[in-house]
């Protein structure tokens, strides 16, 4: 019998001697086991999760510290009005600033002035005017609002009227042409960044929805 062959013998008895060992330690497992039972719990640490009602609106302090004089404003002007939401608002407001920064460039102010007081309407017909005795015309896209912030609230307590100050960056290109349609000012296809701090308001509670463009402070 060559070494090889011996070797392998010596290697199998060793696996069986083996094999045997483990299923006395181990034994065997036959037939169904049920699981075990009345497993103690395992206890929790750290403290138990409590529900907290009443806590902060993060609808307001999202924009403003809890117990802060805007904190407070727009806390009473959802007591005044439950549908309000700042949210919303600001959702409805990136939506107006394009409207009313387009409708401007363009000369098209018959479509923005519902939301326009009286005084801010005509200070853009007098823009509008200029620009059009001058012979000059606006070629402009919005590119889009790049920030947007609510900076300030006031409500007053007798009027129920709300003002929300709102900071805007956007971009957009814009190309003055001449009579002639050359471009005197700006570029078609380079962009620029502006920047609005512009004030929106409204009697809350009542039957109008709109806000109203009341302030434009570039």
């Amino acid at each position: 019998m060559n070494s090889p062959l011996i070797q392998l013998l010596v290697l199998a008895a060793i696996a069986v001697f083996l094999i045997l060992r483990l299923k006395n330690v181990l034994g065997t497992r036959e037939g169904f086991e049920e699981p075990a039972t009345n497993v103690p719990p395992v206890p929790r640490k750290g403290p138990a999760f409590e529900v907290i009602e009443g806590g902060p609106d993060l609808d307001i302090t999202d924009h403003f510290e809890d117990g802060s004089p805007q904190a407070r404003a727009l806390a009473e002007m959802k007591r005044i009005q439950p549908s309000f939401n700042v949210t919303e608002f600001l959702a409805g407001a990136r939506g107006a600033y394009e409207m009313i920064v387009m409708g401007f460039e363009r000369g098209e102010l018959d479509e923005i002035k519902p939301f326009l007081t009286d005084e801010i309407y005509e200070s853009f017909v007098d823009g509008v005017a200029i620009r059009e005795d001058q012979g000059l015309t606006i070629e402009a896209n919005f590119i889009g609002v790049r920030e947007m912030s609510l900076d300030n609230v006031t409500l007053d307590p007798e009027t129920k009227e709300a003002e929300m100050t709102l900071r805007f960056v956007a971009q957009l290109t814009q190309a003055v042409r001449n009579s002639d349609g050359e471009i005197v000012e700006g570029s078609i296809t380079d962009a620029k960044k502006q920047k609005d701090t512009w004030v929106f308001a409204r009697i809350m509670g009542s039957d109008d929805p709109n806000w109203f463009l009341v302030s434009t402070d570039g």
